[in-house]
């Protein structure tokens, strides 16, 4: 019912607009007055709306900037925030100052210089001076933003400390992963090749090597069993011979990763977690971040940080938090506050739900709070993996004859 009423509302609308133009053609030809013909009283209304109209414009702006200008960007919570910020208001100020007077002119000279019969207007073709310094100042201005950016730009992509917290940011369709070196202070190695459900992040060791070779073997010896009991089409079997030799070429690229004789121990005693990572304050934070699927972008609002996560690569970026969360928390008057970290791309159906909670805290709460977490993997586990190693007569045995 609501809709239909709608719907006569708009007709009866369009009906009215139709009909008092069709009075004002009517009246047009009856005074024997040219359409395009507007009388000295008209004009002169149209003018001083035009005025009318700039103060409203500019009222409303100025309301608009009062009432949510604390809306435009959060508390800066970070060491370089403050020069963001600060280069984020003097374009705000260049901009508005510019907005002001364009636009002061462009309404002001519509009300002053309304039609007149006995004024002419001044053809004015061409003027060297006027084209010079309409040139010459923007071309200052925005030779000094280009110059300021560029100094804040450079300031805030400085390499960091050398004494700063490595941090792995690793997104995937539609949630974040954070990686800590453990106590030796390195990063352990990883490839998408070891990827599991176990591993998430691919990290290398001796241990997912071999887990995830025999499962990739159990995947041959699964298909094999299929193409062998089975009845299919010709395009069928094609496809699981070309998975069974996806399967081998993986199997060949893992086993070169031991064949390297590389260190993969650093691995050991990486920490892993998720739904919400800590940072220690006035500590630069170093942080690698990488993507598994499509292009995501680790957007952290407080820190005046963003950068991409990109499949295939990884990419950098790190600052020095310098407000912790419970000190934010009455800045903002919100108990349940947190930082957050969430994606600036749109990837997906739950992109808007790709977050992760951030939290900045002293040095000696990070450390204990680091202390009580999991490393990749348990002591325990490792001390029983090393004494089943001692047992084989020949380092990668299994490997090696299964191979």
């Amino acid at each position: 019912m609501e809709k239909l009423l709608l719907l006569l509302v708009i007709v009866l609308a369009v009906v009215g607009i139709a009909q008092i133009a069709k009075v004002y053609q009517v009246s047009s030809e009856l005074q024997k007055r040219r359409e395009e013909d507007i009388s000295p009283t008209s004009n002169k209304v149209n003018a001083n709306l035009w005025l009318l109209f700039m103060i409203a414009f500019f009222g409303f702006f100025i309301w608009q900037f009062i009432a949510y200008g604390d809306m435009l960007l959060p508390v800066a919570a970070s060491e370089h925030g403050a020069a963001v910020d600060q280069l984020f208001n003097v374009n705000w100020i260049i901009l508005i100052t510019v907005f002001f007077i364009v636009n002061f002119l462009l309404f002001f000279f519509s009300w002053k210089y309304v039609h007149s019969k006995n004024r002419k207007a001044y053809y004015f073709a061409h003027n060297n001076k006027l084209e010079l310094v309409w040139t010459v100042i923007p071309s200052i201005a925005l030779a000094f933003l280009i110059i300021y950016g560029l100094n804040v730009w450079n300031t805030v992509m400085a390499d960091p400390a050398d004494d700063a917290l490595r941090v792995q940011l690793y997104a995937k369709q539609f949630d974040w992963t954070a990686r800590y070196p453990g106590e030796d202070g390195k990063m352990g190695e990883s490839d998408y090749l070891l990827i599991t459900s176990q591993n998430p992040l691919g990290l290398i060791t001796n241990e997912t090597i071999e887990t995830r070779v025999q499962e990739l073997r159990d995947g041959i010896t699964k298909t094999e069993n299929k193409l062998a009991t089975e009845i299919m089409p010709d395009d069928q079997a094609a496809e699981l011979e070309d998975r069974i030799g996806s399967y081998k070429r993986q199997i060949a690229k893992i086993l070169n990763f031991k064949k390297s004789k590389k260190d993969f121990s650093t691995a050991y005693d990486d920490i892993i977690v998720k739904g919400e990572f800590h940072l220690p304050i006035r500590r630069d934070v170093a942080f690698e971040i990488n993507s598994r699927d499509v292009i995501h972008s680790a957007y952290m609002p407080h820190f005046r940080a963003q950068m991409n996560a990109v499949p295939g690569m990884t990419t950098r970026f790190s600052y020095k938090p310098t407000i912790t969360t419970d000190s934010m928390r009455t800045v903002m008057d919100d108990a349940e506050f947190n930082y957050i970290l969430l994606c600036n791309k749109v990837c997906g159906s739950a992109h808007y739900n790709m977050q992760m909670n951030i939290i900045v805290e002293s040095e000696e709460q990070f450390e204990q709070w680091l202390s009580e977490q999991d490393p990749f993997v348990e002591p325990e586990s490792l001390e029983a993996t090393e004494e089943s190693e001692e047992d084989n007569v020949e380092e990668d045995g299994p490997l090696a004859e299964k191979n």
